[in-house]
């Protein structure tokens, strides 16, 4: 009898991010990407999408031409590259305007990418019909993705007929996407038979974190019932909140009667040690060592493996603003094993009052976020969704499509309350065409579009990360904040070989604001100071008059007077109500409006659009 062929797919570039924040650099890609060609068994090598660009962008790396680079050896050698998007999102949090939608699925053929792995984050068809039709006529293979997750709502018939609706939309191919690794294993395999009975020569394939521990079980259920394809991941960033291991899956479906391509086992070795040198050199800094375990107690949340990397990196964050909160005081501190019982718990109740939204990017993000500001809110003594974010808000009022469930009563009557207005017809309708827009940007500024257009495709879809990229301001952050990490890795003696010698790479001088005086000063990093010198460009001296009123932040993250440009930004001189918008603090991905608890004139506002703030520092100071 002739066994059936199962193709593997490496996920090298979900392997990082759902371990940590980032990304090996392009020319790490580069290097490691032989080994795995000489591995032999990959079909397909998951390439770029997702946060993929906007962290070369965080680097100083032009994206662009690291997507070109990266995937050039894969075209060379006949795999299949694909890229993950997010339908109405494109590649990044926010919904994406038309042409830069479109354009984006040109240009990244163009760049060498074979797939588009689309996804709705509310499995809305209406928002990926654009994604399957902008990718066939790019040239890519449309691949739509059910987005699993385990509801009351989202049964095994609610996917097959999901499924249905992305063929009849244009879908070539189907993706069974357990963001979460929460998919039960046989519900998997009848999701996986239900669409292979309808559709027999759709190619199906299987994609499961480890973070639970189902996936591993699910993979063979799937593959039973009629996948064609298995995702996975390989040490040293396999299991954990990744993905399941390259060897088990291989010696599983081997063991249960599948043909699978024969690994190249020198070739292995020299992958994973590359993957190896890639954390030790500096990505290590960024990857939460609980993100290395499967963890049972994600079966209630639902939250995915490819956010826990950010979600740890924001509770260790908020921790630490938390409990200098809690110390001023004088009240007891908490640990984050606390906080995070506390933040799941929560999840498990903000979840069915926020309509169900299935737990994938970015309305993971968005449960996640609502849940923890609850819990610091609460924590604080106010309360629950006193501190909900706006991009919360506009996945609850429809700017998004239609919620799975229903939203909760007390939803609503905030809603109510806040007078928000609800959208009920098409989301893409929301968001005009920004191109040209765009284009005049870069002509003011002398910029060129790039090469196929691309540079003008990455400032529309990133940017503010692309102006930060282009000053070379988001090398200059990066490199301190990677020196910040090698240094608290020095003093909890988490030193590696990429630590040592930190000194010299943190920064040899910092601003001081002291009494409306801006100061330089210079540092040792032994401790001792080495000189003050008084700055020329002094700021505006602060006001002394014990009267005024200090509006404080209420997180960590970085401070905009206004999110959008046709915003007015507050000026010193107005009048504040209690309960005005004042501000915006972007953290954890979402922006936060920041309301007036005071009322009052403006007579200093102490952060520039843009600046990072620290928790419960002052931001605004009325009489």
């Amino acid at each position: 009898m002739v066994r059936k062929e199962i193709k593997l797919a490496l996920v090298y570039r979900d392997m990082w991010q759902s371990s940590g924040k980032y990304m090996p650099r392009v020319d790490q890609l580069v290097r490691v990407a032989e080994p795995i060609i000489a591995m032999g068994c990959f079909y397909r090598v998951e390439t770029n999408g997702g946060g993929f660009e906007q962290i070369n962008l965080l680097y100083g790396e032009n994206p662009n031409r690291s997507v070109r680079d990266w995937t050039e050896p894969f075209n060379k050698a006949g795999i299949q590259t694909q890229m993950l998007e997010r339908g109405l999102n494109g590649i990044r949090m926010s919904p994406v305007p038309k042409d830069v939608r479109q354009l984006m699925f040109k240009l990244k053929k163009i760049q060498g990418t074979d797939i588009s792995r689309s996804f709705d984050g509310l499995n809305n068809p209406q928002n990926l019909a654009l994604s399957f039709q902008y990718a066939k006529e790019g040239g890519m293979i449309a691949q739509g993705a059910l987005s699993l997750t385990h509801s009351p709502v989202h049964t095994v018939d609610y996917y097959i007929n999901l499924a249905d609706q992305y063929i009849e939309l244009g879908a070539e191919e189907i993706c069974i996407k357990d963001m979460a690794g929460i998919g039960r294993p046989v519900s998997i395999g009848k999701i996986t038979k239900g669409i292979r009975e309808r559709h027999p020569d759709i190619i199906i394939q299987y994609h499961g974190h480890s973070t639970t521990g189902f996936s591993i079980v699910s993979a063979l259920e799937s593959a039973r019932n009629g996948a064609d394809i298995i995702d996975v991941g390989m040490e040293p960033l396999s299991w954990g909140t990744g993905h399941a291991d390259l060897l088990t899956v291989h010696a599983m479906l081997d063991d249960a009667g599948f043909r699978v391509a024969d690994i190249n086992n020198e070739a292995y070795m020299e992958t994973r040690a590359m993957t190896q040198e890639f954390v030790d050199d500096f990505l290590g800094y960024f990857i939460n060592p609980q993100n290395r375990y499967m963890n049972s107690l994600l079966i209630g949340p639902g939250l995915p493996g490819g956010m826990m990397g950010s979600l740890m990196s924001d509770l260790e964050n908020n921790l630490a603003s938390l409990n200098k909160w809690l110390s001023k005081r004088d009240k007891p501190t908490v640990t984050q094993d606390q906080l995070l019982i506390k933040l799941f718990d929560e999840v498990k109740y903000v979840w069915p009052k926020l309509g169900y939204p299935p737990l994938v990017t970015p309305f993971s993000q968005y449960v996640k976020n609502a849940a923890l500001m609850n819990v610091l809110q609460m924590e604080k003594g106010k309360e629950r969704w006193s501190m909900l974010d706006e991009n919360t808000w506009g996945m609850i009022i429809g700017k998004s499509g239609k919620l799975p469930g229903e939203l909760g009563s007390e939803i609503m009557a905030l809603a109510t309350e806040q007078q928000r207005e609800f959208h009920e017809g098409n989301p893409q309708d929301l968001y005009p065409d920004e191109l040209d827009a765009y284009r005049k940007k870069m002509d003011e500024k002398g910029w060129a579009y790039g090469e196929d257009d691309e540079d003008l495709f990455e400032y529309a879809m990133h940017p503010a990360q692309y102006e930060d990229f282009r000053s070379g301001k988001a090398k200059e952050n990066f490199e301190v904040l990677l020196a910040k990490k090698k240094e608290e890795a020095m003093h909890t003696g988490g030193t590696t070989q990429a630590g040592m010698g930190v000194a010299a790479s943190l920064p040899q001088q910092v601003e001081l604001n002291i009494g409306g005086q801006l100061y330089k000063v210079d540092v040792a990093w032994d401790g001792a100071q080495v000189s003050t010198t008084e700055d020329a460009k002094a700021t505006t001296p602060a006001n002394n008059n014990t009267d005024l009123k200090e509006i404080l932040s209420p997180l960590e993250g970085r401070f905009y007077l206004t999110k959008s440009s046709s915003e007015k930004a507050l000026k010193v001189g107005d009048s504040v109500k209690k309960g005005d918008v004042i501000a915006y603090i972007e953290s954890m991905k979402v922006i936060n409006a920041i309301t007036s608890d005071e009322e009052g004139i403006v007579t200093e506002i102490l952060y520039r659009h843009g600046d990072d703030v620290e928790e419960d520092e002052p931001i605004i100071k009325l009489r």
